[in-house]
Parts: C-alpha cells; sequence; structure tokens
C-alpha cells in the first residue's frame, strides 16, 4: 500500500494537474506589468490626442489582462476538472457583466427620464 498523500499519489485527485511551471509564471508576470505600464504610459504621456482612443486601447488591454490573469495564476482551461472550472467561471463573468450593464442601464434610463427642475426651485413636502 502507498504511503503517498491522495493528492501526491500516481492518478490521486491532482494529478496530471496543478500549478504551473516557473517559465508560465515569469510569463504572466512580464505580460502583467506589460499590460499595466502601456496604459499607464498613454495616460501619463499623452501620446494620443483622442482620449476615446485611448479609453477604448485601456479597455481592450484590460480584457487582455483578465484573460492573462486567468489563465498564467488561476489555471482555468479547457482540460482543468473536465472544463467545469472554466464553465463555472465563465457563468461568474456573463451575471457579473449582466448586473453590472444592467445596473448602468437603469440609471442612464433613470436620469434621462427624470422630470426636470426650473433652476432655483426648491422642493417642497406636503
Amino acid at each position: 500500500m502507498s504511503t503517498l498523500p491522495v493528492h501526491l499519489a500516481p492518478g490521486g485527485h491532482g494529478a496530471g494537474h496543478g500549478h504551473g511551471s516557473r517559465r508560465g509564471y515569469r510569463i504572466g508576470v512580464a505580460l502583467s506589468i506589460l499590460l499595466t505600464v502601456v496604459p499607464f504610459w498613454l495616460v501619463m504621456s499623452g501620446a494620443l490626442p483622442d482620449p476615446a482612443v485611448t479609453a477604448a486601447i485601456i479597455f481592450v488591454l484590460a480584457l487582455v489582462q483578465i484573460v492573462v490573469h486567468v489563465v498564467s495564476f488561476l489555471h482555468l482551461d479547457t482540460q482543468s476538472e473536465g472544463g467545469w472550472t472554466l464553465l463555472a467561471f465563465l457563468f461568474t463573468a456573463v451575471i457579473v457583466v449582466l448586473t453590472i450593464g444592467g445596473s448602468v442601464w437603469v440609471m442612464y434610463h433613470l436620469n434621462a427620464n427624470m422630470m426636470p427642475m426650473p433652476v432655483g426651485a426648491v422642493p417642497t413636502v406636503r
């Protein structure tokens, strides 16, 4: 009988899965640093004259950085636990996007449909 714990035994719970290599972590850290420094540089240097383009580039780089973190540090892929962890993560992401998007949509429409008040008018309570 083996004296190794289940998670270390061949064919055990964590066989074939687990933490990434040092090379994978180094690549993840390098990409994370790069994806943080580039937007910072774009804003601080004013390299692009149009703020909308700068914001769009920063948004895209933020999405890329999320993917880098998920793959490099959380090790979410289709092979881990039969793809169930990735499916759970995607479900969570969809719920978060729907919640934030719905909240922004409701707040926008509340603001757009609010009855305007004359300047200087003070609402009275009856």
